[in-house]
């Protein structure tokens, strides 16, 4: 019998209503109340779904291939901290601007609709950092778009790319008419908006919200049902054994 992240639990009946609830973006207590089950249960099921979700890995991108990278916050959450002083919520990082203290997320898009969104490494990302998190997924026959850093100029000499970089510091905003990064800006902009209810999303399990969100934005135009159904299908469609201890030990 295939494993599924429910797996062995003692609530089967609940399985649907916990991935409705997660497809309207409840939240962990709202949805730990409304099924009568402890906050850290939904925490671990919740995870196992993403890392479920996670086993389907991302499509190939094609034509022309948008990417910028985004930052957010390190997050120790569930951890001792001991490479810097604590932080508390709301309060500032003690270094400015973009610094080792923020994780670096690369996002890239085709026309097509298709996304990936990956940690990256922290403070200002590498062109071997975008490699590793993007690379195999764009074919030498793409043409890519970004901004003028010397990163991603880096990046698609590695690669072999054609790249036509947006000059923003010119307020260029399209280049040739069909060139131009504001399909994946403006996915950077619904991702933080999204993230901001989580108030802190743990560094350990970024990759975990970020495949959820790119997993929502492909849906997006599905009914609700439509949504629970994909996403159920697709958390049992492979083998996972991902176990409390391993999320535990994350």
């Amino acid at each position: 019998m295939t494993n599924t992240p429910f797996s062995g639990s003692r609530y089967p009946e609940k399985w649907v209503k916990y991935i409705e609830l997660m497809v309207d973006g409840f939240t962990l207590p709202k949805i730990a109340k409304r099924l009568e089950i402890h906050i850290s249960t939904a925490f671990y099921w919740r995870h196992k779904i993403l890392n479920a979700l996670g086993t389907h890995g991302f499509n190939q991108l094609e034509g022309i291939v948008e990417s910028d990278e985004t930052f957010f916050r390190e997050s120790c959450k569930g951890r001792e901290v001991i490479h810097r002083e604590p932080k508390k919520r709301a309060t500032k990082d003690a270094k400015p601007g973009i610094s080792d203290l923020k994780i670096v997320v690369v996002v890239a898009q085709d026309r097509n609709g298709n996304i990936i969104a990956k940690k990256a490494g922290t403070g200002r990302v590498k062109a071997t950092e975008i490699d590793a998190a993007i690379g195999s997924y764009i074919p030498k026959s793409a043409v890519l778009c970004t901004d003028t850093a010397k990163n991603y100029k880096k990046f698609a000499r590695i690669k072999g790319l054609k790249h036509e970089p947006i000059n923003d510091s010119k307020k260029e905003r399209v280049r040739k008419g069909i060139y131009h990064i504001q399909h994946v800006n403006s996915f950077h902009s619904r991702l933080k908006t999204r993230m901001r209810r989580f108030q802190g999303v743990a560094t350990k399990f970024l990759d975990n919200y970020l495949y959820w969100f790119r997993w929502l934005e492909l849906g997006k135009h599905l009914s609700l049902e439509k949504q629970i159904e994909h996403m159920l299908i697709s958390a049992c469609q492979k083998s996972n054994y991902t176990t409390v201890e391993i999320l535990r030990s994350a």
